[in-house]
């Protein structure tokens, strides 16, 4: 018989990889859905649909009933909202109640898929690791912050009795990227030739597929209660607009303008999304504070401990590249 895992946030980027890969290793998936959830990024997947709100804790009891695993992907993830607390609600309060439901049920392995946005930066510069510090008063944007509550949440679970290991993915690019995500983007920004200039920073880029093989060797491998760094390569914004040059044909930014003459327009512009358009800003205001710093990071423990894959940035940027091409984004 097939191990059965219950995977949440499966439509989405990252979940939706997740599937992928476990169906692969042959597993059996039942995908959390909603009953007004978009399907499309699940379109002919042989799974099984099971419907559940995180809100709801009855309905993720029910949900994962003859499970053996949990994947926990789904996250509210976004860099403006009008109401802040549905951030702390999804990512919080929802993961309080499936793993608190995977606990009573009994499961035998539980992946939580937290971000790097959790984890801490040296002052000092340099990358940082599963074990920097973090200073709650210092982390930019309601969702890292939901996102570092949630994971500790996992870490206290963990200490209950519950067998969950936690994943931090970096910044993933590759196929399915349907929202996008802030970094799917700024890929389609600069594919329409809206990256006019760069900011003086950088982030670590990873392979999307590269994160579906890591939440299955965090559940075969991982120690219980450890954090992995799910990522690849560290690189400037100048040099991922150089690489999406290279593959596209698009002429690169060459202009650099200080995040300090970003800031102000990127303040007019939360004030404009927050009382007039409620829409999502054009300069999304954290990721401009988030740039002050250089958001980078160390995977050599996941690479180490779970032999988590490391496809070249330039294969999975093209992948990404041509995907949005091929669905019309551009």
């Amino acid at each position: 018989m097939p191990r059965t895992s219950l995977i949440t946030g499966t439509t989405g980027f990252v979940g939706a990889a997740v599937v992928r890969y476990l169906l692969e290793a042959g597993e059996h998936v039942k995908a959390l859905v909603r009953k007004d959830s978009d399907l499309g990024n699940l379109n002919g997947l042989k799974l099984e649909h099971v419907y559940g709100d995180l809100r709801d804790k009855d309905s993720l009891r029910h949900a994962m009933k003859s499970c053996q695993r949990l994947y926990h992907v789904a996250a509210y993830y976004s860099l403006w909202t009008p109401d802040p607390r549905i951030l702390y609600e999804s990512n919080v309060d929802g993961t309080q109640n499936i793993l608190e439901a995977a606990k009573e049920l009994g499961l035998e392995k539980v992946v939580y898929t937290s971000t790097v946005g959790a984890l801490g930066i040296p002052k000092e510069g340099g990358p940082g690791n599963e074990e920097t510090p973090v200073v709650y008063d210092e982390i930019i944007g309601h969702y890292k912050r939901s996102k570092y509550l949630a994971e500790q949440v996992a870490l206290r679970m963990a200490k209950q009795g519950l067998p969950i290991v936690i994943v931090n993915p970096s910044a993933p690019i590759g196929l399915r990227d349907i929202k996008p995500t802030p970094t799917g983007k700024m890929i389609v920004d600069f594919l329409k030739g809206l990256m006019l200039a760069y900011i003086d920073t950088g982030m670590n880029l990873v392979d999307v597929d590269d994160v579906a093989a890591g939440h299955l060797l965090a559940a075969e491998k991982g120690r219980i209660g450890e954090k992995y760094i799910l990522g690849h390569r560290n690189m400037t914004l100048k040099e991922i607009g150089d690489l999406m040059s290279q593959i596209s044909g698009i002429p690169a930014p060459r202009i650099k303008i200080p995040r300090e003459a970003v800031l102000p327009l990127a303040y007019v512009n939360q004030w404009i999304s927050n009382y007039i358009t409620k829409k999502p800003p054009l300069i999304p205001l954290d990721g401009v504070k988030m740039a002050k710093k250089y958001m980078y990071y160390d995977s050599t423990k996941a690479i180490k401990d779970l032999g988590l894959p490391q496809t070249p940035i330039e294969v999975a940027m093209e992948k990404a590249i041509k995907w949005f091409k091929d669905n019309r984004y551009v």
